[in-house]
């Protein structure tokens, strides 16, 4: 496979291992970087791994992937319950979409349990830590083969 799969990452994950490690766990977002590396050589695939605190550089990343990716894997964290703009560039883009959440949103608060993003993805995986990730990734290259 010649396009990337992007990996997304939304705001405050630059401080995973070291914000609520009870609830988001000790793995450092460079360490979700390493595996999901690893586990895409393992399955044939190229990736993208991309992590910001704006709104608009997720936006511009989603925007390069219109004409350069072959899917989207997204934790938009805090903007899921607040972004149409991020919704409106992922329904721009003709791929796949899957959504990752680290904790289980529908454990938490009520707030949470909203996402603009699930409008958008083929699917939602939460509660899983960060093996969310590496579940996402298996599951992307199934439906980009399709």
């Amino acid at each position: 496979m010649t396009k990337p799969i992007y990996i997304l990452n939304g705001p405050n994950l630059n401080l995973l291992g070291l914000r609520q490690p009870e609830i988001y766990g000790s793995e450092t977002l460079d360490d979700v970087a390493e595996a999901c590396a690893a586990l895409a050589e393992d399955l044939g695939l190229v990736i993208r791994f991309h992590q910001s605190n704006h709104e608009g550089a997720l936006i511009d990343w989603i925007h390069e992937a219109r004409g350069q990716g072959a899917g989207i894997i997204i934790n938009p964290a805090a903007f899921t319950h607040t972004s149409v703009a991020i919704l409106d560039a992922l329904n721009a883009f003709e791929g796949p979409v899957l959504e990752v959440h680290i904790s289980n949103v529908h454990k938490r608060e009520a707030f949470r349990h909203h996402s603009y993003v699930s409008l958008r993805a083929e699917g939602v995986i939460a509660g899983f830590g960060t093996e969310g990730y590496l579940l996402a990734l298996r599951r992307i290259k199934t439906l980009v083969a399709a």
